[in-house]
C-alpha cells in the first residue's frame, strides 16, 4: 500500500508539472493543433521539407502547444508576456504603452528575425519555430487581443453548460471541446476555399492581423456579460467564427513560414 500512494502522489507531481494554469491566456490543445495542421496542408514543399529537419520529422501539429508546455518551466519566464497584446479599446497599438517584456506582436517579430538569420544555431532555430507556431496560433483567439482591465476576459465570469467558467476560456477551449471533434476531423471538416479566397486571407501583415482580432475581440465583449449563462445557443451563434479563426490562423502561419523558407 505505502508503495501504491508513493506512486500515485509521484504520478501526479509529473502530471501537475505539465498542467497549464487555468485562466492564462492560450488557445485550447485542439484549437493550436487544429491551425498547425491547416497549415500543413498550405506549405510549400521547399517549406515543408525544412520544417520536417528541424523538427526531426515532428509535425506543426504536434509542436503547436509548446508555447503553453515551456510556462511549467522559470526558465522561460519571460516569454510569458509574448502570448497576447492588451491597450484599451478605441486605441491603436501603435500610440499605447509597450510592454517591457515584449507582447505578441514584438514576440512574433523576434522569432521570424532568428529563423531568418543564417547565423542562427540549429537549436535556437527550432526553439522559435517552435514558438512561432504557437504564437501566431494566439494571434488568431481574439481575446489575445483584448483588455487590461479583465485580462483578456479571464475575469469576465460566466458559466459554460452550468459551471463556473470565464469568457476567455470559453473561447479558448470550451466552444472546441463542446464540438467533440479531433484537431484532425476538424481540418478535415473545413471546406474548401477558392485560390481567391486563400489570397484574401493571406493578404496584410502581423499587424494588420492583430487588427482583424481586436475588431472580433470588441465584437467577444458584447456577447457576454458577468455571470451569463452560456452553452447551446452560445456556441450555435459563435462556433462558427471560432473555427474561422482557426482556418486564418493555420493559413497565415503557413504563408509566414513559406516567405521565411522560400
Amino acid at each position: 500500500m505505502p508503495f501504491l500512494i508513493s506512486f500515485g502522489l509521484s504520478l501526479f507531481f509529473v502530471l501537475s508539472s505539465f498542467a497549464v494554469p487555468i485562466g492564462e491566456p492560450q488557445w485550447g490543445q485542439t484549437g493550436h493543433r487544429t491551425i498547425g495542421e491547416i497549415a500543413t496542408d498550405h506549405l510549400t514543399n521547399r517549406a515543408k521539407k525544412k520544417i520536417e529537419n528541424l523538427l526531426d520529422g515532428h509535425n506543426l501539429a504536434y509542436v503547436s502547444t509548446f508555447g503553453d508546455e515551456i510556462k511549467s518551466d522559470k526558465r522561460y519566464d519571460k516569454y510569458y508576456t509574448w502570448h497576447y497584446v492588451n491597450f484599451p479599446i478605441g486605441s491603436r497599438y501603435e500610440d499605447s504603452k509597450k510592454e517591457e517584456k515584449g507582447d505578441i506582436i514584438t514576440g512574433m517579430e523576434h522569432c521570424i528575425s532568428v529563423l531568418k538569420d543564417e547565423n542562427a544555431s540549429r537549436a535556437d532555430q527550432v526553439f522559435h519555430l517552435k514558438l512561432l507556431v504557437h504564437l501566431i496560433g494566439d494571434l488568431h483567439q481574439p481575446l489575445h487581443v483584448g483588455r487590461a482591465e479583465d485580462r483578456g476576459g479571464n475575469d469576465i465570469k460566466v458559466s459554460w453548460h452550468y459551471k463556473k467558467s470565464n469568457l476567455h476560456r470559453v473561447w479558448d477551449t470550451q466552444m472546441i471541446e463542446s464540438w467533440n471533434m479531433s484537431y484532425t476531423e476538424l481540418e478535415q471538416n473545413m471546406g474548401q476555399l477558392s485560390k481567391e479566397q486563400i489570397r484574401s486571407i493571406e493578404r496584410g501583415s502581423l499587424l494588420d492581423w492583430m487588427y482583424d482580432s481586436r475588431e472580433l475581440a470588441e465584437r467577444v465583449y458584447a456577447s457576454a456579460s458577468p455571470d451569463d449563462k452560456l452553452g447551446y445557443r452560445y456556441s450555435y451563434d459563435h462556433l462558427g467564427t471560432v473555427m474561422e479563426q482557426l482556418r486564418k490562423g493555420g493559413i497565415r502561419l503557413a504563408k509566414v513560414l513559406n516567405e521565411i523558407y522560400s
